[in-house]
């Protein structure tokens, strides 16, 4: 997503060579055998399930492609040849999605397959695909619907919506895990008033409950009506705050944002409650 680009071109610094498309063939499991002019590079497919996702959250795996070069390409692009003994040179290829760094050449065992890479590297690739949404949130009175000066106007957030989301990807037993968990909700009632937060997702109204019996602490009370507006409408907006970390193969990790906003626009009408004057 565009919000973790910045986190994108600082963990590049530590990435290899990157370079343009490849193209490669891979198992969905068991191990990769990427083709090329007939060389074969053999490197373990893992499922990512070891890295420890949050539970009750969406989930995305992503196993690397490797693709063998040759000399002539290798010298072209600046690297050592011959290559180390026992080793050969190849790219590494993860969905890195419209923000990844693209393929990048490194080294990889002959002996074993293991590509020589480090979590930091999949750490790239998974920020690049990693989908922090706009959560839509449901307000009470409904949109559409004028609330009333002097009334809440409760928000919240669907507990269907209210999960983490996180990627993995993995090159041979290397791996990196990235997960963003919502923590906070932020009301922007419009028109340069001050803003309400609350924890969680909010409590969801029910109208076939008496109002007496409900609670939450995610609501506005506006005190004016919306009329003088533009639109006739309040600009609003409801905001949620994710915590951004990541954990990888041999014990790498650590918190990338600790409050990630990601806003989603609403528009609030609010009438003029009427009162009922009657005579004898």
């Amino acid at each position: 997503m565009r919000a973790l680009a910045g986190a994108v071109a600082v963990l590049a610094a530590v990435g290899s060579l990157a370079i343009g498309t490849a193209s490669a063939s891979a198992a969905s499991s068991g191990s990769c055998d990427p083709y090329v002019d007939g060389t074969v590079i053999v490197v373990a497919c893992w499922s990512g399930s070891s890295a420890g996702t949050a539970v009750g959250g969406s989930t995305a795996n992503d196993a690397c492609t490797f693709t063998a070069l040759g000399e002539l390409r290798v010298k072209k692009l600046g690297l050592q040849w011959p290559p180390p003994r026992g080793k050969r040179w190849a790219l590494m290829d993860c969905a890195g999605g419209p923000t990844g760094t693209g393929p990048q050449a490194l080294l990889v065992s002959d002996a074993t397959g293991e590509p020589e890479v480090t979590p930091q590297q999949l750490l790239i690739g998974g920020l690049g695909v990693l989908d922090v949404p706009y959560l839509q949130p449901a307000t009470a009175p409904p949109r559409g619907k004028d609330g009333l000066v002097g009334l809440p106007e409760w928000f919240w957030v669907p507990s269907g919506e209210w999960h983490s989301r996180s990627v993995t990807v993995t090159a041979g037993p290397v791996w990196a895990t990235v997960t963003a968990v919502p923590v906070s909700l932020a009301f922007e009632p419009g028109a340069g008033l001050s803003p309400v937060t609350c924890a969680g997702p909010g409590d969801a109204y029910d109208p076939h409950k008496p109002a007496g019996q409900q609670h939450t602490k995610c609501s506005y009370t506006y005190l004016q009506p919306s009329a003088g507006q533009p639109a006739g409408v309040y600009q609003a907006s409801v905001t949620v705050t994710w915590r951004v970390s990541w954990i990888g193969s041999g014990g790498a990790g650590g918190v990338l944002d600790p409050g990630l906003a990601v806003p989603a626009g609403v528009t609030i009408g609010v009438a003029q409650a009427e009162a009922l004057v009657t005579s004898r």
